[in-house]
């Protein structure tokens, strides 16, 4: 019989078709990429991008010039700008703002190719270290609120480019989908005194049921009430609520673990398209004791339809405990 599951978290309601698994043949994965014979991203075509706001180079190396393992420039199409003074006001019984914020794109490798799993680890923790020096460097503009670290791959996952790169949005307000996290999981604290992502952390463990991978400082599991076929979920074992305080050993074992998952689910999947998201704690906490960053990881296998938009219920046909046992394979 098919099971409604709640996640803690978010508070949405999944219906888990429990009598319809799908397996991974019964997808369509096909990362529908479009081609193109110029990439902007590639190692020489330095001009052809905005110029760089970060780049980790090799010794000697100008900005804007080759020589580069991972560089940062704005979006070339913004969706929000980073000039202007923050300015709210009503509009009858509407309200509106103007749009700043910063829009910036990581492009994660000089050489064109398609998966973050092609690069060594080395590489991978870079990546992860460009994530942090950017959250840490916008968070001192007071006019910026929140930063969400974003990854699209294929074009059904909304990437317009092959070659491998993440997005950063930050914005003057925090996105209702993570205040509506951090306001769950204090009412949580609020009603039992700890953190509801490491109790959540302690019951995968326990149960071992949707652990997908657990190393010394991080778990990999398929959420309980996963929206989508092999979501999956990366936490620190540790309480923490920035991302950007990740350093030294577990910034290193984080890259491990980020592509050994990565790798399992283009395996398992034939290289589907997906998103990642880095949810973390506003920029105005410091420290909070009852949120907990954490990394999720979407496959794009199934389109939500009518029943999920009029409804926010959302149909996984792939129960989290079957694609968590396929991906530890």
């Amino acid at each position: 019989m098919p099971e409604l599951r709640k996640e803690p978290v978010s508070g949405r309601w999944v219906i888990v078709a429990t009598e319809r698994a799908a397996r991974p043949t019964d997808f369509e994965t096909n990362p529908q990429i479009i081609k193109s014979s110029f990439c902007p991203f590639c190692e020489g075509n330095e001009d052809k991008t905005p110029p760089e706001i970060l780049a980790y180079r090799d010794n000697g190396a100008m900005p804007n010039t080759g020589g580069w393992r991972v560089r940062v420039v704005p979006n070339k199409f913004p969706a929000l700008q980073a000039e202007g003074e923050y300015f709210k006001c009503e509009d009858g019984i509407y309200d509106k703002m103007n749009g700043i914020g910063a829009h910036e794109v990581i492009i994660e490798s000089p050489r064109h190719i398609q998966s973050l799993t092609s690069l060594d680890n080395g590489n991978v923790e870079e990546v992860l270290s460009c994530y942090r020096d950017r959250l840490i460097d916008l968070k001192s503009d007071k006019r910026f609120v929140y930063g969400l670290l974003f990854k699209n791959v294929g074009f059904s996952a909304g990437a317009s480019l092959e070659h491998t790169h993440s997005q950063l949005i930050v914005t003057p307000i925090v996105p209702p989908l993570v205040a509506n996290e951090i306001a769950n999981a204090k009412v949580f604290y609020q009603r039992t005194g700890k953190c509801l992502f490491c109790d959540m952390i302690q019951q995968e463990i326990e149960t071992d049921k949707r652990v997908v991978i657990s190393t010394d400082n991080f778990v990999v599991f398929a959420p309980f009430a996963s929206r989508f076929p092999f979501e999956t979920w990366i936490l620190p074992k540790k309480h923490e609520s920035n991302f950007e305080n990740l350093q030294g050993a577990e910034a290193k074992e984080l890259a491990y673990v980020l592509k050994s998952v990565l790798a399992k689910l283009e395996a398992t999947l034939d290289f589907p398209p997906y998103n990642y998201i880095i949810h973390s704690a506003p920029f105005n906490v410091t420290e909070s004791k009852h949120f907990h960053w954490h990394i999720e990881i979407i496959p794009r296998l199934t389109n939500i339809a009518g029943f999920e938009w009029g409804t926010g219920f959302y149909i996984n046909p792939t129960p989290p405990e079957e694609s968590a046992e396929l991906l530890r394979i």
